[in-house]
This record gives C-alpha cells, structure tokens and sequence, in this order.
C-alpha cells in the first residue's frame, strides 16, 4: 500500500470513528430529552459510523499480517484510539439509554 493511500485510510478510520462517537453522544442527550425514536436513530448511524471504520481497522491489520509491515506513527494510533473510545461510549451509551427510558420523565428532567 501505498503511503499516500495509507494516510487516506487512516484519516476515513478518524472521520468514521469521530462520527460514531458524535452520534452516541447526541443520541444520549436525546433520550435525556425524552426523544427515544431519535435516540435509536442516532445510534444506528453510530454503529453503521463504527461498522465502517472496523471494515478499514481489519484491511488495515490484514495488510500489516501482524509483522510490522505498515508505518505505525502518531496519527495511526491516534484513530485507533478514537475507534476504540467510540466503542466504549456506544456501550455505555446504549445502558445509560436504557435507564433513560425505565425512568419517568420527570425524573430524567433530573439528571
């Protein structure tokens, strides 16, 4: 791989990873707000966000087989650290929904 088509990789890895994340947060504030069908909505495209940047991780890491054959710098690190971040705001974003929703509205007024 070319490294021109490397740095493009990685960059589409940020952009994927930074919207997956994006879209559990707004989906959070949404289902504070009562709006659950948004809330599902949102997080969808998270996870479409998140499906689409594990699709360029696994081609990235099939390239590399594991023995170093790609360039690990700063920035390559930098978005697998964004796609892992996403994951784990998905998650907590899906459990702390879902107390949202258990709870009536007055009291996620609260929160």
């Amino acid at each position: 791989m070319k490294q021109q088509d490397f740095e493009q990789q990685i960059i589409a890895l940020l952009v994927h990873s930074g919207s997956a994340r994006s879209n559990a947060l707004m989906a959070l504030q949404q289902a504070k707000e009562g709006n659950f069908q948004q809330a599902e909505v949102l997080m969808e495209e998270s996870r479409q966000e998140t499906r689409a940047a594990h699709v360029i991780q696994t081609k990235l890491i099939g390239l590399d087989e594991g023995c170093g054959k790609l360039s690990i710098n700063l920035i390559t690190v930098h978005a697998q650290d964004h796609l892992m971040n996403a994951m784990v705001i998905q998650d907590l974003a899906n459990n702390i929904i879902d107390l949202y929703q258990r709870l009536p509205p007055i009291e996620r007024q609260k929160v």
